[in-house]
Order: structure tokens, then sequence, then C-alpha cells
């Protein structure tokens, strides 16, 4: 169903939506370009005095090390990124070579609790977590805990992290500029009826790298790529200029989402991806308490990857188009003039054959005809293209980092991935991409499961390995004054 076939008369149309889709084409020369760009930019995260103005912020997660095999217990973990938060149980069994949840429970969050007092909040956890461990019979023993905490954190140890700022409309007085382990940990004691062991703080990343570690102990790094997108992945100690005088790896959380902040992707951007800003998506609690202290401008990397900007740049493409008269007889519907209406996952859908197509065209309130559902086809199978290709490259940046960092001629490496547009877009684009940009390197993908419960139980799991590996050199910090 390729609209070139039609008869030549609609010639004068077809150049008219090539027009459209060229704009969102990028060749191989301008992906090995980005990539390059990313490259600089990694660097300027790591070093000592240029991070603080780098836009991709290249945190240190102090992991220290993947999965080895040899990890094994039980362990807890807390997940909170949201209005929902969960508790879970997961064993380690290294016979089985095997993550099990146990069991888990989701405690909701109310809204006035998103804007009291951090005490609160933090009680509330701690109650919630007090009532799992009493249906799991686990109070009596004293369990290490893998946090997976959602919000932008400064993170100073495995066990320390401090909130930066809150976001995902959530504003609780006293938590800004607080060790959020510590809070934790307080509010445990408040109650007096259960202890917890040694906490490791978990960006989500890096518990989806860890989560497909154990399987597959070449795994190196995490991606997600939904709502937002980031990754992480193992650098070597003496780059991270941070941290002084530590040998090993450790996993640096890269914030890749920020990349372009600082205007480096301004000549791919397109006039729909400038656009996306003006119309607020998402005007939800999160983005009216967000304007409330500021205005967001999400940076152009995450816009032209992640899910949340994707459907509105295709409905500002179809509407714009419609308007030129190359669609729906140039009359555009009430649904499709509405920012938010066309949804990201419709992409998909439509991706994935014409019937869908013409079922989301009428439910849109279009008057469509076979040749404008095989338009929008190729106006999201461009858009989605896009994503995969950008995405492509900031990968390829990394796997060639760690390849030219351990000076090897081939890599071989396994990427643990989550994220509902990884999970529901066809990853065929993305694989291919970055076969095409990092031919040194051999990749392998693993759908990620569970990164923000069985990967904050991993992340723990090896921590505690080390620590009784290693006793010395992690519990003692002379050892990391500069050599």
């Amino acid at each position: 169903g390729h609209y070139k076939t039609r008869a030549a008369e609609a010639s004068s149309e077809e150049l008219g939506v090539e027009k459209y889709l060229q704009l969102f084409q990028l060749s191989p020369e301008m992906l090995q370009e980005v990539s390059a760009r990313l490259r600089k930019d990694l660097l300027r995260g790591l070093g000592k005095h240029s991070h603080h103005k780098a836009p991709v912020k290249m945190l240190p997660t102090f992991v220290r090390a993947t999965p080895d095999g040899t990890e094994k217990g039980d362990f807890l973990a807390l997940d909170l990124g949201g209005t929902n938060f969960r508790v879970l149980h997961v064993r380690v069994e290294e016979e089985a070579q095997k993550v099990l949840k146990m069991d888990s429970q989701i405690c909701a969050i109310p809204q006035e609790m998103m804007l009291g007092t951090g005490e609160q909040l933090f009680d509330h956890i701690a109650t919630c977590l007090g009532d799992f461990l009493e249906s799991q019979n686990l109070k009596g023993k004293t369990l290490p805990l893998g946090f997976t905490f959602s919000f932008p954190c400064e993170q100073l140890e495995i066990d320390k992290s401090i909130l930066i700022r809150w976001t995902k409309g959530f504003n609780c007085s006293g938590v800004e500029g607080k060790d959020v382990v510590q809070l934790l940990k307080e509010a445990i004691h408040r109650r007096g009826d259960y202890d917890i062991g040694s906490v490791a703080m978990v960006n989500d990343t890096v518990g989806t790298m860890m989560s497909c570690g154990y399987r597959d102990q070449s795994c190196e790094i995490g991606m997600i790529i939904g709502t937002g997108t980031n990754a992480c992945y193992m650098e070597e100690m003496k780059n991270v200029k941070r941290i002084e005088g530590a040998d090993g790896r450790m996993c640096i959380n890269t914030e890749w989402g920020g990349f372009g902040d600082d205007g480096s992707l301004d000549d791919i951007l397109t006039e729909f991806d400038v656009e996306v800003d003006k119309t607020s998506i998402n005007p939800g609690v999160h983005m009216y308490v967000s304007q409330l202290f500021r205005i967001i401008t999400p940076p152009p990397f995450e816009k032209m990857i992640s899910g949340m900007y994707l459907g509105e740049i295709v409905r500002l493409v179809l509407v714009k188009m419609t308007k030129d008269k190359l669609l729906f007889k140039g009359q555009i519907s009430e649904t499709l003039g509405t920012p938010g209406q066309f949804e990201t996952k419709f992409i998909s859908e439509i991706e994935d054959g014409l019937e869908n197509a013409k079922k989301i065209l009428t439910e849109l309130g279009l008057d469509w005809d076979p040749v404008d559902a095989c338009v929008v086809r190729l106006v999201c199978d461009t858009i989605s293209s896009r994503s995969a290709r950008l995405c492509a490259a900031a990968l390829a940046t990394l796997v060639n980092r760690i390849r030219n960092n351990r000076k090897l001629d081939h890599l071989k490496t396994t990427v643990g991935v989550d994220g509902t547009v990884y999970r529901k877009h066809p990853t065929s684009k993305l694989q291919k991409a970055v076969r095409l940009l990092a031919p040194q390197c051999d990749i392998t993908f693993l759908v990620s499961e569970d990164g923000s419960g069985k990967g904050a139980a991993m992340v723990t799991a090896v921590a505690q390995r080390l620590a009784h590996q290693f006793p010395v050199i992690l519990n003692s910090s002379d050892l990391f004054v500069s050599k």
C-alpha cells in the first residue's frame, strides 16, 4: 500500500507529502554527527570542572559492579516514582540463577499527602512496608533494601541520595536538600516494630541494567525509552573525575534526555519539534505544579524520542498537511485540532496495519480516503523511525565508548531495555541503525523484567557481595583520597 503507485495526476500532491517527510529523515552522516556531539557531551559531564554546566549530567551511581552470578538471598525493594508505590520481596537464587519476585503490594499515595509534609509521606511508606512485612512473616528479619526513587537526586554514596527537587505533582515540605535514605530510616525507627538492613538507592535505568545482568553477565548498559528517555553504562573509574583515587568501574547514569539543551541539536529540530513546547502536553497536575515554579521546556533529545511527545508531533504534522490540502480534503476535525488527542500509542497501532489506521482516523472524526490512510501511515513510520535512529546514535556513542575504554577491536555486549516506547514500537529499526553506527560492536537487546523492583534488589545484592569481598575498600573513605 505505497501511495507512490497512484495515478500520475497525484504527483504534485506526492511532492507535497515528500517535502514534509524529508524534514524528519536523518542521513547516516547526520546520525554519525549526532553520535559525535553526544561523545563530546559525555566528556563534559564526566569532567571535574565542566560537569556542573554540562547538559548531559553523567551522574555517578556508586554501583561498582554488575552481577557475577554468586549473589543470593532475600531482599526488599521499594519503588516510588508516582502516585503509587510498590513494596516487593525478592529472592535471588544462586543455584537456579534466577531473580524471583516472591510477592509485592501496591500502596496509593493520596493527593493531599503528595503536597503535605515529608514526615507524613515517609511515615506512610514505613507503615505500608511494615504491613507488607507482617503479611509475609518477615518482620523479625532485617533484610537489605533497594530503593528506586524516581525524582531528581544527587547521589553521594550508594546509600546516600539528596533530593534536588520534587516533580510529577509532588511537593512535600522538608525533603528537598535532604537525604531520602535517612528520612526513610527515621520513619522506620519512629515506628520501632521492625528494621531494615543496608539500603541501596537505585536509579531506574540502573535497575533496568541490573535486572538483566543476572541472566546475562555481559549486560553493561541500561536504557529506558518511555515517557522520558535515559541510559546508564559501566565507565572506568579513572574517567570519573569527580571521585578521586578509586579504581575499577562505576555505573554512570547519563541523564541523556538533557542532550541538546544547550542548542547543540538545533540544526535537526523541525518547526514541529519547536511547536511541541508551546502546546503544553499532559496538562494535568504535573504540568500545573511545574508551571507554578518554572516553565518546563523539555530538551530536544527527549522531545524527539520519548513517548510523551511523539504523538503530538505527528498530530502537528497532520494538521499542517491538512491545511495544505494534502489530507482529508483540507478539513481538520475538532479532535485532530486538539493538543494531546493523537496518542503516541496510535503510532505503533497505525504502523501495524492499514485497517488500524482507518479505525483510528474514523475515531478522530476525520473524513478519510484510502490514500489519506496510507499517507498517515507514512507520517507515523517516518517520525517513529527518526526516534529509533536518534536513540541508536546515542546508544552507539555508549557502546563505542566502552569499546574504546577497553581498547578492544570488537565488543560483544548486552543492553537491558525498558519503557513503553521500546516495548510497543518495532525495534528492528533501532537495531539496524546501531549496527550501522557501531559496526565493531555486537549488541544483544534484552527486555528488562521489572527494573525498579527486581533490578533494585539486584543492586542491593551486588553491593552486599562487594562489601563482603572487599570490606575495607567500601567502608573506608580514606582510600578515596586522591592518589
